[in-house]
């Protein structure tokens, strides 16, 4: 594995995005196989950089990547929305100056096939954390129809939803991702872009490893720390994501926040966190988009904390 090379998402984007930080620490919550943190740090030489993942295929992976920056990097294991906070009670508010957060699942997760997140995979696990309690076979095995229902409506944002869940509840037990998509795909939404199967791992995944709530929990985190400096980028890769993202800055970039239907402000019009740095959502390339097909969902905003 040491050898699969591994261009990270708007790759381009992300160093420009930090590229003024000249000193102090940057945390890079979902540090996977190390694309994001080591063009950081090469990129800005004298920052120290604390790295998060679940994963522990990813921090052997990591470790030994990121092993030439020696003392600049400090890797964390464990569900970034809870690392965070340790991290943040634990350094200088005034000290952390970049929040880094690439959210989803990596290339290289999926293309391991053992690890249940393709559509093509022998497994049904999808954990990003092996040792978490809930995998993909419970959701599919387990649940009840009316909360299937739930998640295919909810995170795969699938209009014939009831439908799926009735075959699923009909076929069960499902040993493989590769069994399910085949048993679902004559109900499945047909795309040009994607596969069929897409928007139905996507919804499973979100749930075993619960993804918009990590995501909620990081950005509660970051702005109960009222860190005065720092430079939030967020990466998402689906609709639920960017929009919690988008409505979260926009909340923080809000100085009055009183009803909308006040007569007049009585809230001390004092609330705002810091400015939008991305009136628009920032995409990849054209010779990204080329490369890696993965770039074409991947979208970054940026948030300046100014306390």
């Amino acid at each position: 594995m040491e050898n699969i090379p591994h261009i990270p998402v708007l790759y381009r984007e992300v160093v420009n995005t930090f590229d003024d930080i000249k000193e102090g620490i940057i945390i890079d919550c979902t540090m996977g196989y190390g694309g994001h943190s080591s063009l950081i740090l090469e990129n800005n030489p004298n920052i120290k950089l604390v790295a998060i993942d679940q994963d522990q295929t990813a921090i052997d992976f990591s470790s030994k990547r990121l092993k030439p920056f020696g003392e600049r990097v400090e890797i964390r294991k464990g569900r970034f929305s809870n690392v965070i906070k340790d991290i943040l009670r634990e350094y200088n508010p005034q000290d952390i100056k970049g929040v880094l957060a690439d959210i989803g699942v990596s290339s290289l997760q999926l293309d391991q096939k053992d690890r249940g997140f393709s559509y093509e995979s022998e497994n049904l696990d999808m954990r990003m954390d092996k040792d978490a309690p809930l995998s993909a076979s419970n959701v599919i095995n387990e649940y009840s129809q009316n909360d299937l229902e739930i998640i295919l409506r909810e995170y795969g944002e699938i209009k014939n939803y009831k439908k799926l869940a009735s075959v699923i509840m009909q076929n069960r037990p499902f040993h493989s991702a590769k069994e399910l998509s085949q048993k679902l795909n004559p109900f499945l939404p047909k795309g040009k872009k994607i596969h069929p199967a897409t928007l139905l791992m996507q919804a499973i995944r979100i749930e075993v490893n619960d993804e918009l709530g990590e995501l909620k929990n990081l950005l509660g985190a970051l702005e109960e720390a009222k860190l005065p400096h720092a430079k939030i980028g967020i990466i998402s890769f689906h609709s639920l994501e960017d929009r919690i993202v988008k409505q979260t800055f926009a909340r923080w970039a809000k100085s009055c926040i009183c009803p909308s239907e006040a007569m007049r402000c009585t809230c001390g019009n004092n609330h705002q966190l810091g400015k939008i740095l991305t009136k628009k959502p920032v995409t990849a390339q054209d010779d990204e988009l080329k490369t890696n097909a993965r770039s074409r969902s991947a979208k970054l905003r940026v948030f300046q904390m100014e306390l």
